[in-house]
């Protein structure tokens, strides 16, 4: 008869070893996280948590304020169309917020979206292929016109873009350097689209951002709110209407 194989002992290192497979955590470490991490969210708000690691900072207004009205047209606050917000509440906000720079002689600059006759070859195809309601914005489509008695004077500055910051392809920090700008109250639509986008710019050409709580909408308000919180941590401070007209009124 054949004799059986035996296998080889495995030497006594080999065995006491517990096998590893690199890159992957332990469940126990995983658990302890997991706990942890519901434990500080059990402590404390989601602000107070942000402010404990140094988010939320006030950056306050500086010397040379602007104000800056993003897209505020008949395409948000028309019944029928794709983008319409119903509230009307950032219409009147906006106004007050305009009044006030006009009579303190601040600066008020807007923006405005216009595509052209072909839009999907042009600058903002890919903004343009991806929402579809910004057809609202093709060249002519009255959506896009201004709000009856929300709308600039002569001498104040228009950007007309195709993205959703007003300072990309546009020749507004040209605009705010020229007036030596450091702060601008921005006020506008959306607040998770076309006006975080247009703080987080500003923040990135070290101009502080004042986004203005009530002159902003959104299609809901937890979007509004959940995106003015993000703003309010990392790239702007966010003030009431109220803060914003004190700031004008100390401009004069």
């Amino acid at each position: 008869m054949a004799a059986l194989s035996q296998r080889s002992p495995q030497p006594a290192e080999n065995r006491s070893r517990p096998n590893r497979i690199v890159g992957v955590r332990r469940s126990s470490d995983s658990t302890h996280l997991a706990r942890t991490s519901t434990v500080r969210a059990m402590s404390q708000s989601p602000t107070d948590d942000y402010r404990a690691a140094g988010f939320n900072r006030r950056l306050g207004p500086g010397e040379h304020i602007a104000v800056l009205i993003v897209d505020m047209c008949r395409a948000y606050f028309t019944e029928g169309s794709p983008l319409n917000l119903a509230d009307r509440g950032p219409v009147d906000a906006c106004n007050e917020l305009v009044s006030a720079a006009r009579a303190a002689q601040v600066p008020v600059l807007w923006s405005r979206v216009e595509f052209g006759a072909d839009p999907l070859e042009a600058p903002g195809r890919v903004f343009y292929r991806k929402v579809g309601a910004l057809s609202s914005f093709d060249a002519g489509n009255p959506l896009g016109d201004w709000l009856d008695g929300l709308e600039p004077i002569e001498d104040e500055v228009v950007v007309t873009k195709t993205g959703a910051s007003a300072f990309f392809g546009t020749s507004l920090i040209d605009e705010l350097r020229r007036l030596d700008i450091d702060t601008l109250l921005i006020g506008g639509v959306s607040t998770s689209g076309c006006v975080r986008a247009t703080a987080i710019d500003a923040c990135q050409h070290d101009i502080v951002a004042i986004v203005v709580d009530d002159a902003c909408g959104d299609r809901t308000e937890d979007i509004h709110r959940s995106n003015l919180f993000d703003l309010d941590a990392k790239y702007a401070d966010v003030e009431p209407l109220g803060r914003a007209l004190e700031i004008l009124s100390e401009a004069v």
